[in-house]
């Protein structure tokens, strides 16, 4: 086949006098790859996003249920009753859309109300929604850092965050994952050759990995070295911590981080982002942070059904107790198998492939066994770390856990994975 060994980033840049042209060859690599099967993307949900749901398959036009391994939907709120009638109340009240900006006229007290929800939920004075997560660090970061500022990054943290920082003007540095002893090089380097702030940012919990950042030694270097932190909590908050408050309140470190930051999206399942700081710092990223002024706020439905949902995580701590009850089957059981799951500890479990090739077989097969999981190929991951990538939820039944394990274990006997 034509395009049987490039990836997507064989597309990024190829030169032509048609700025569109780039799109043509790439077009034919997807077609390509439905023809073999190969194409796991943007597949087509005709249910909601639960324990198991019903898929359009491209492959054969028909509607098939799988086991959902893939959702982000960590504590089943999407169709939790108390969160989808909050969301009922709140349209009927409201209305379907907010109508302008926050800054102008779209500003609803259920905004503000979910505004301080998040803001005691994170231990900060207050905070700032924003239409995504990705808006939210993309504002944050760029609102923050000046030309003269350092910003520096995990290697591997979420792409809204580098895109935040290519926007800031400031100067981008990274260190090694969850690697002390390089984030501290980075922080000398800055010493020596000067400049004004510093900013470190790392995710709470790693979204291809699974693994938590190591925040207090992170807080220990950025008191020594006189910097900021900002963490995204997209992946931690509803999942780790005590009481589902996030990364912060794991490390018993809630009121010590600048800025918390994250998605709505996730284990609150709705959609929208937020920053949780002082005071001041929300008031200014209100003005400064142009993906929060120039996107109309939130509407009416996802705010309410949001307020309901951190109702739900505080009062119904069985859901995260049966999550992590699931997680604990899944790793124990996949690691008993001998599947190489990297160094995750949450929700997310990789399962580590390597090849990309290999990849596309393993994942063709478990799709058409009707589990469905998200191959993750480079440049999502670093080259020959290509992965399946497995989201447990609290929802998720024995049955549905052990079918999926029946069918990743005949899959990594035949591929040579175990």
């Amino acid at each position: 086949m034509k395009y049987a060994t490039k990836n997507l980033s064989d597309f990024l840049e190829l030169p032509d006098r048609d700025i569109l042209a780039k799109t043509r060859p790439f077009y034919e690599f997807t077609g390509e790859l439905v023809s073999q099967e190969y194409h796991h993307w943007a597949r087509i949900l005709t249910s909601p996003s639960e324990r198991r749901v019903k898929i359009l398959d491209r492959y054969t036009n028909e509607v098939r249920e799988m086991v959902m391994m893939a959702s982000n939907n960590y504590l089943g709120l999407t169709t939790h009753p108390a969160v989808v009638e909050a969301a009922r109340k709140a349209l009927e009240k409201y209305g379907a859309g907010a109508g302008s900006v926050p800054l102008l006229g779209g500003y609803l007290d259920l905004h503000r109300e979910l505004e301080q929800k998040l803001a005691r939920m994170k231990g900060c004075e207050d905070a700032v929604i924003f239409s995504s997560g990705y808006a939210a660090n993309v504002g944050c970061v760029s609102a923050l850092v000046r030309k003269g500022d350092v910003v520096i990054n995990d290697r591997l943290n979420h792409a809204s965050i580098i895109d935040g920082c290519f926007l800031s003007g400031g100067t981008l540095r990274t260190f090694k994952h969850n690697d002390l002893a390089s984030l501290e090089k980075v922080l000398q380097t800055t010493e020596k050759h000067g400049c004004n702030g510093k900013l470190i940012i790392v995710d709470g919990v790693f979204s291809m990995d699974g693994d938590i950042t190591n925040l207090p030694g992170i807080k220990a270097l950025a008191d020594r070295y006189h910097a900021r932190i900002m963490i995204d909590e997209a992946h931690a908050t509803g999942v780790i911590g005590p009481n589902g408050r996030g990364t912060p309140e794991h490390f018993n470190m809630e009121g010590q981080i600048d800025l918390v930051a994250g998605t709505l999206s996730k284990a609150l399942a709705v959609v929208g982002g937020f920053v949780a700081s002082s005071k001041e710092v929300v008031n200014y990223l209100r003005f400064y942070a142009r993906s929060h002024m120039f996107s109309t706020a939130l509407p009416p439905a996802a705010a309410g059904a949001l307020m309901a949902g951190i109702d739900v995580i505080q009062n119904e701590p069985q859901l995260r107790q049966r999550l992590w009850t699931n997680i604990e089957y899944m790793r124990t059981n996949l690691q008993r198998m001998g599947f190489n799951l990297g160094n995750s500890e949450t929700a997310i479990i990789p399962i580590i492939v390597g090849a990309d090739d290999l990849l596309k077989k393993v994942s063709r097969e478990i799709h058409r066994a009707g589990i469905f999981v998200n191959p993750v190929y480079y440049p999502a991951v670093p080259k020959k770390s290509s992965r399946l990538r497995l989201s447990l939820m609290a929802t998720h039944t024995q049955e549905d856990l052990d079918d999926t394990l029946a069918v990743l274990e005949r899959v990594g006997k035949k591929y040579g994975l175990i």
